[in-house]
């Protein structure tokens, strides 16, 4: 019986997928193919400078601007800098020239390994928490940003803002959104710009509202679900520190993930919005056998979606790289991106 339910699972989960991919297609035309041009180009990624020294001036600390090198030659296409810009702000919300410097020497460094930027503003815990400050602060901090870049740095995508949700609703998220977007599009009318989908667990797709003329705009979600499996043994939290060991893999398991997959492309497909997986990735603590299969999992089955994605993250927690030895971990690596060596 046990047997007769693993392959009724399989089967559906590879019947959906053959359905969502043979109606999932673009279908773009003209200044709506722009959009999924840029996210083909974008491909694999990887999230960096999330909580590093360097924005404070430090070297090595523990990130290296020579590991964009090791990026760049392990086969991915972009990064997506994780950028903590409130925390450069004074108190009439203006940013750091200083910071703003090393910030344009990060751009640089990426661009000349002929990776793609992504300028991701990170501040998720004060946005969640503190919706009008938010507004306040991230308005301030597009319009500053739009200006400083506008007619620079052309392959340089701005990130809106990551992970919004909390205590904020997506009527207030689309508020927020179109007010940023307005901000932008002042100085970059051009500029590819990511806009996220409310962060809750059901990934709210269809409650996202766009302008419908702006057809440089990419939609990204994240994915870590199950929760319980992805954030198993993370110290940082009271919860998932005492969960574990628990496995991934099971035909159920599998058509979990291609059903939440098919609902974001089926939306694409309606809309004609490119897609974009920001961020997806598995705790050290995790079985590593389970931990890889569901990286592997995720990762071609965006793949197969036609998605750009970025794993979290280069190094820190959920690490791809070992920073002190200065190597990949190359299982994890692998089963992010086969070909890797």
């Amino acid at each position: 019986m046990i047997a007769i339910l693993a392959r009724s699972a399989k089967a559906f989960r590879l019947a959906l997928l053959a359905f969502v991919l043979a109606a999932w297609s673009p279908q773009a035309h003209g200044s709506e193919q722009g959009a999924f041009r840029d996210t083909a180009a974008l491909g694999r990624g990887i999230n960096i400078l999330g909580y590093d020294g360097i924005w404070q001036g430090a070297e090595n600390a523990p990130f290296r601007l020579e590991n964009l090198t090791a990026i760049q030659k392990a086969g991915f296409s972009h990064v997506r800098i994780n950028f903590f810009g409130f925390k450069y702000m004074d108190s009439e919300n203006v940013l750091d020239e200083i910071v703003l410097r090393r910030l344009d020497t990060v751009i640089e460094e990426v661009l000349a390994r002929k990776l793609i930027p992504i300028l991701d503003e990170h501040d998720t815990d004060f946005c969640q928490r503190n919706i009008s400050g938010c507004a306040e602060k991230l308005k301030s901090f597009w319009a500053q940003i739009a200006s400083r870049y506008a007619g620079k740095y052309p392959a340089l995508i701005f990130e809106i803002l990551n992970e919004p949700g909390g205590h904020m609703t997506s009527a207030e998220w689309n508020s927020l959104l179109n007010e940023c977007l307005g901000i932008v599009r002042v100085t970059n009318p051009e500029r590819t710009v990511i806009a996220a989908v409310l962060n809750t667990d059901d990934a709210p797709i269809d409650e996202l509202v766009l302008p419908a003329g702006d057809r440089k705009l990419i939609v990204t979600f994240h994915y870590y679900a199950p929760i319980r499996f992805t954030h198993q043994g993370a110290p940082w939290s009271r919860t998932f520190s005492k969960i574990g060991p628990l496995d991934w893999g099971t035909p159920e398991d599998e058509a979990k993930i291609v059903a939440d997959f098919s609902r974001i492309a089926l939306w694409s497909q309606r809309e004609k919005r490119p897609i974009y997986l920001g961020e997806f990735g598995v705790y050290e603590r995790a079985p590593s056998r389970s931990r890889l299969r569901y990286l592997s999992f995720v990762a071609r089955n965006a793949d197969r979606f036609g998605w750009a994605w970025a794993y979290w993250q280069f190094d820190h927690d959920f690490a791809a790289f070992d920073s002190a030895r200065q190597i990949w971990n190359w299982d994890v690596l692998r089963a992010l991106i086969p070909s890797a060596h």
